[in-house]
């Protein structure tokens, strides 16, 4: 069985720039899919009030319906407590067996708290990790946060330079500015349709 590759967040809302990642990560590892996790009660998020759980995972199904090779988990959302990517590659390791091999895709940002995470050291030994970075990244932040024996396991993968980010897109809303052609149309219109983020 090919390899699969795992990306979680808490997709609030999830953009194209998480859709990129996904994709260029597939391609480039020859990953059989991608799945989209859906983080439940996400630790490092304590400086807003996240979303209702059930609207950022219905906004990740529908952003990644028109590929064949993403799917979505429920996994998080359904596990009590805080989410923990090491218990999530935990799971999924006994579901796909030993024959697979995980990959964790995150992006350069995500991967500056590495070690503030849950079990870091364990976490990488598990899985192979993917960080998407942009063109023109200065990795020289990275070395300086982030442990040189974390930083041997991680591997760099460069994407289309488009910065996007969730914190922006949630101020748009409320700003009343336009999401559009930053996330998918059907992700702009659940925005608006269920009055999210103002």
């Amino acid at each position: 069985m090919a390899d699969i590759g795992i990306l979680g967040g808490t997709f609030d809302p999830i953009h194209y720039g998480h859709l990129i990642i996904a994709e260029e990560s597939r391609l480039k590892f020859g990953l059989e899919k991608v799945i989209f996790v859906t983080a439940g009660d996400p630790p490092h998020k304590q400086d807003y009030t996240v979303s209702d759980a059930e609207h950022r995972y219905a906004m990740t199904v529908l952003a990644t319906e028109t590929n064949p090779f993403f799917e979505c988990s429920r996994m998080e959302i359904e596990r009590p407590g805080p989410s923990y990517t090491v218990d999530t590659i935990l799971a999924f390791q006994e579901m796909v067996g030993q024959g697979t091999g995980i990959y964790l895709i995150t992006g350069a940002d995500a991967v500056l708290e590495i070690p503030t995470w849950h079990q870091p050291e364990r976490l990488l030994s598990l899985c192979k990790l993917i960080t998407a970075t942009r063109p023109g990244c200065d990795l020289a932040e990275l070395e300086k946060r982030v442990p040189a024996e974390y930083l041997e396991r991680i591997i760099f993968l460069e994407v289309p330079g488009i910065y996007i980010s969730s914190t922006d897109l949630r101020a748009r809303v409320q700003q009343s500015r336009s999401i559009r052609y930053m996330v998918p149309d059907a992700v702009e219109q659940y925005v608006a349709r269920r009055q999210l983020y103002r």
